[in-house]
Protein backbone atom coordinates (compact mmCIF):
# COMPACT_ATOMS: atom_id res chain seq x y z
CA UNK A 1 0.00 0.00 0.00
CA UNK A 2 1.21 3.71 -0.80
CA UNK A 3 1.61 5.98 1.74
CA UNK A 4 -1.91 7.61 2.05
CA UNK A 5 -0.43 10.84 4.36
CA UNK A 6 -4.25 11.47 5.50
CA UNK A 7 -3.09 13.74 8.36
CA UNK A 8 -2.12 16.61 5.47
CA UNK A 9 -5.75 16.66 4.59
CA UNK A 10 -7.21 17.76 7.86
CA UNK A 11 -10.08 20.54 8.17
CA UNK A 12 -8.98 22.84 10.64
CA UNK A 13 -10.32 21.76 14.24
CA UNK A 14 -10.85 17.96 14.01
CA UNK A 15 -8.84 15.30 12.55
CA UNK A 16 -9.93 13.79 9.11
CA UNK A 17 -11.80 10.72 9.20
CA UNK A 18 -12.35 7.59 6.89
CA UNK A 19 -14.24 4.77 7.40
CA UNK A 20 -13.13 1.29 6.53
CA UNK A 21 -15.72 -0.99 6.08
CA UNK A 22 -16.19 -4.64 4.01
CA UNK A 23 -19.51 -5.30 2.71
CA UNK A 24 -21.70 -7.86 0.95
CA UNK A 25 -22.89 -8.32 -2.86
CA UNK A 26 -26.05 -7.54 -0.92
CA UNK A 27 -24.97 -4.45 0.91
CA UNK A 28 -24.66 -6.58 4.67
CA UNK A 29 -21.98 -5.70 6.35
CA UNK A 30 -22.13 -8.86 9.02
CA UNK A 31 -22.86 -12.55 8.95
CA UNK A 32 -24.52 -13.32 12.61
CA UNK A 33 -23.37 -9.73 14.26
CA UNK A 34 -19.58 -10.51 12.97
CA UNK A 35 -17.35 -9.97 10.00
CA UNK A 36 -14.99 -12.76 10.52
CA UNK A 37 -16.78 -14.55 7.81
CA UNK A 38 -16.64 -11.68 5.01
CA UNK A 39 -13.46 -11.34 2.89
CA UNK A 40 -10.83 -12.94 1.90
CA UNK A 41 -7.03 -12.71 2.65
CA UNK A 42 -6.59 -9.41 0.67
CA UNK A 43 -9.60 -7.75 2.34
CA UNK A 44 -7.62 -8.83 5.81
CA UNK A 45 -3.94 -7.52 4.35
CA UNK A 46 -5.59 -4.36 3.45
CA UNK A 47 -7.12 -3.96 6.80
CA UNK A 48 -4.47 -4.43 8.99
CA UNK A 49 -2.29 -1.95 6.41
CA UNK A 50 -5.26 1.02 6.81
CA UNK A 51 -4.52 0.38 10.12
CA UNK A 52 -0.61 1.70 9.87
CA UNK A 53 -1.91 4.84 8.19
CA UNK A 54 -4.01 7.22 11.18
CA UNK A 55 -3.16 8.26 14.03
CA UNK A 56 -5.83 7.14 15.73
CA UNK A 57 -8.77 4.13 15.14
CA UNK A 58 -12.19 4.67 16.40
CA UNK A 59 -15.08 1.96 17.32
CA UNK A 60 -18.06 1.67 18.59
CA UNK A 61 -18.41 -0.15 21.68
CA UNK A 62 -20.43 -3.35 20.53
CA UNK A 63 -18.20 -4.16 17.15
CA UNK A 64 -15.13 -3.89 19.86
CA UNK A 65 -16.77 -6.28 21.90
CA UNK A 66 -18.21 -8.43 19.17
CA UNK A 67 -14.77 -8.46 17.21
CA UNK A 68 -12.98 -8.99 20.36
CA UNK A 69 -10.67 -6.07 20.03
CA UNK A 70 -7.22 -6.13 20.78
CA UNK A 71 -3.87 -4.71 19.66
CA UNK A 72 -3.41 -2.65 16.61
CA UNK A 73 -0.85 -3.41 14.90
CA UNK A 74 0.48 -6.88 15.73
CA UNK A 75 3.48 -7.24 14.27
CA UNK A 76 6.81 -5.62 14.20
CA UNK A 77 6.40 -5.60 10.41
CA UNK A 78 3.44 -3.34 10.64
CA UNK A 79 4.58 -1.26 13.85
CA UNK A 80 8.08 -0.28 11.24
CA UNK A 81 5.59 0.67 8.91
CA UNK A 82 3.81 2.97 10.86
CA UNK A 83 7.02 4.72 12.45
CA UNK A 84 8.15 5.12 8.82
CA UNK A 85 4.84 6.95 7.94
CA UNK A 86 5.66 9.74 10.47
CA UNK A 87 3.12 7.53 13.42
CA UNK A 88 3.92 6.06 17.18
CA UNK A 89 4.12 1.92 16.52
CA UNK A 90 0.46 1.50 18.22
CA UNK A 91 -2.28 3.83 17.28
CA UNK A 92 -4.69 5.77 20.13
CA UNK A 93 -7.76 3.48 20.22
CA UNK A 94 -10.82 5.41 20.80
CA UNK A 95 -13.70 3.28 22.34
CA UNK A 96 -17.49 4.84 21.64
CA UNK A 97 -19.85 4.04 24.29
CA UNK A 98 -22.73 6.23 24.74
CA UNK A 99 -23.26 3.79 28.18
CA UNK A 100 -20.40 2.58 28.49
CA UNK A 101 -20.79 -1.29 28.07
CA UNK A 102 -17.39 -2.18 27.13
CA UNK A 103 -16.10 -4.64 30.12
CA UNK A 104 -12.38 -4.66 31.00
CA UNK A 105 -12.95 -8.47 29.25
CA UNK A 106 -11.94 -7.06 25.80
CA UNK A 107 -8.65 -7.85 25.09
CA UNK A 108 -7.55 -4.75 23.95
CA UNK A 109 -8.46 -3.30 27.83
CA UNK A 110 -6.06 -5.81 29.23
CA UNK A 111 -2.61 -4.44 27.13
CA UNK A 112 -0.98 -2.43 29.40
CA UNK A 113 0.77 -0.35 27.00
CA UNK A 114 -2.07 0.39 24.72
CA UNK A 115 -3.64 3.61 24.64
CA UNK A 116 -7.38 4.02 25.11
CA UNK A 117 -9.51 6.97 24.94
CA UNK A 118 -12.82 6.12 26.10
CA UNK A 119 -15.59 8.55 24.58
CA UNK A 120 -19.11 8.22 26.62
CA UNK A 121 -21.85 9.75 28.61
CA UNK A 122 -21.74 7.38 31.64
CA UNK A 123 -19.89 8.73 34.89
CA UNK A 124 -18.09 5.70 35.81
CA UNK A 125 -14.91 3.81 34.62
CA UNK A 126 -14.27 0.83 33.73
CA UNK A 127 -13.48 -1.53 36.41
CA UNK A 128 -10.07 -3.85 35.78
CA UNK A 129 -8.79 -2.24 32.92
CA UNK A 130 -5.13 -2.89 32.05
CA UNK A 131 -4.78 -0.56 29.41
CA UNK A 132 -3.55 3.35 29.69
CA UNK A 133 -6.87 4.79 29.69
CA UNK A 134 -8.36 8.18 29.25
CA UNK A 135 -12.09 8.75 29.34
CA UNK A 136 -13.34 11.83 27.60
CA UNK A 137 -17.21 12.69 28.77
CA UNK A 138 -18.09 14.08 25.70
CA UNK A 139 -21.63 11.93 25.45
CA UNK A 140 -22.85 11.35 21.81
CA UNK A 141 -21.34 15.08 21.02
CA UNK A 142 -18.83 13.86 18.20
CA UNK A 143 -17.95 16.89 17.00
CA UNK A 144 -16.51 17.99 20.41
CA UNK A 145 -14.86 14.78 20.75
CA UNK A 146 -13.33 15.01 17.31
CA UNK A 147 -11.99 18.32 18.39
CA UNK A 148 -10.74 17.04 21.72
CA UNK A 149 -8.82 14.84 19.97
CA UNK A 150 -7.76 17.09 17.71
CA UNK A 151 -6.29 19.72 20.02
CA UNK A 152 -5.70 17.45 23.55
CA UNK A 153 -3.99 14.17 21.75
CA UNK A 154 -2.90 15.71 18.58
CA UNK A 155 -4.75 13.07 16.22
CA UNK A 156 -4.69 14.36 12.54
CA UNK A 157 -6.34 11.21 11.17
CA UNK A 158 -9.30 9.03 12.29
CA UNK A 159 -10.09 5.77 10.91
CA UNK A 160 -13.43 4.46 12.15
CA UNK A 161 -13.80 0.54 11.76
CA UNK A 162 -17.79 1.11 12.54
CA UNK A 163 -20.12 -0.14 13.52
CA UNK A 164 -22.96 0.79 11.54
CA UNK A 165 -24.70 3.20 14.17
CA UNK A 166 -21.23 5.22 14.94
CA UNK A 167 -20.84 5.22 10.96
CA UNK A 168 -24.58 6.94 10.83
CA UNK A 169 -23.93 9.31 13.69
CA UNK A 170 -20.52 10.44 12.13
CA UNK A 171 -22.01 10.58 8.17
CA UNK A 172 -25.04 12.83 9.81
CA UNK A 173 -22.66 15.04 11.47
CA UNK A 174 -20.59 16.04 8.41
CA UNK A 175 -17.52 14.12 9.88
CA UNK A 176 -16.59 11.70 7.01
CA UNK A 177 -13.82 12.62 4.77
CA UNK A 178 -13.76 9.16 3.05
CA UNK A 179 -15.09 5.88 2.71
CA UNK A 180 -12.64 2.51 2.15
CA UNK A 181 -15.07 -0.29 1.11
CA UNK A 182 -14.49 -3.52 0.58
CA UNK A 183 -17.16 -5.59 -1.42
CA UNK A 184 -16.79 -9.47 -0.82
CA UNK A 185 -18.44 -12.05 -3.71
CA UNK A 186 -20.87 -13.38 -1.14
CA UNK A 187 -24.79 -12.75 -0.72
CA UNK A 188 -25.68 -12.63 3.22
CA UNK A 189 -29.52 -11.76 3.36
CA UNK A 190 -31.89 -10.78 5.97
CA UNK A 191 -34.00 -7.76 6.56
CA UNK A 192 -32.32 -7.77 9.95
CA UNK A 193 -28.66 -7.98 8.76
CA UNK A 194 -26.78 -4.72 8.85
CA UNK A 195 -25.34 -2.48 6.04
CA UNK A 196 -22.37 -0.29 6.63
CA UNK A 197 -24.47 2.80 7.75
CA UNK A 198 -26.96 1.86 10.09
CA UNK A 199 -29.65 4.14 12.35
CA UNK A 200 -31.43 6.91 11.38
CA UNK A 201 -32.25 7.87 7.89
CA UNK A 202 -30.03 10.66 7.01
CA UNK A 203 -31.41 14.20 6.06
CA UNK A 204 -30.33 13.96 2.42
CA UNK A 205 -28.27 11.19 0.56
CA UNK A 206 -24.75 12.40 0.34
CA UNK A 207 -22.69 12.04 -2.41
CA UNK A 208 -19.41 10.42 -2.75
CA UNK A 209 -16.74 10.82 -5.77
CA UNK A 210 -14.57 7.25 -6.58
CA UNK A 211 -11.23 7.94 -6.05
CA UNK A 212 -9.83 4.29 -7.01
CA UNK A 213 -10.86 0.88 -7.81
CA UNK A 214 -9.37 -2.80 -7.66
CA UNK A 215 -10.20 -6.11 -7.96
CA UNK A 216 -7.88 -8.83 -6.32
CA UNK A 217 -8.99 -12.58 -6.11
CA UNK A 218 -12.62 -11.73 -6.77
CA UNK A 219 -13.02 -8.53 -4.69
CA UNK A 220 -13.42 -5.35 -5.42
CA UNK A 221 -11.65 -2.80 -3.33
CA UNK A 222 -12.92 1.19 -3.63
CA UNK A 223 -12.12 4.26 -2.09
CA UNK A 224 -14.58 7.12 -2.05
CA UNK A 225 -14.55 11.00 -1.18
CA UNK A 226 -17.27 11.98 1.07
CA UNK A 227 -18.84 15.13 -0.49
Amino acid sequence: MSRLDLGSRAPAGRPYVVLNMVSSLDGKAAVEGSTRAMGGEADRLLFHNLRTQADAIMVGATTAMGEHYGRATKSEELQAKREEEGLAPQPLMVLVSGRLSVTAELPLLQEPDARVVVATAAEHDIDGAEAQVTYLRTGDDLPLLLSRLRSEFRVKSVLCEGGPTLNGYLLAAGLVDELMLSITATIVGGELAPTIVGGRALAAPLPAELVSLHETGGELFSRWRVR
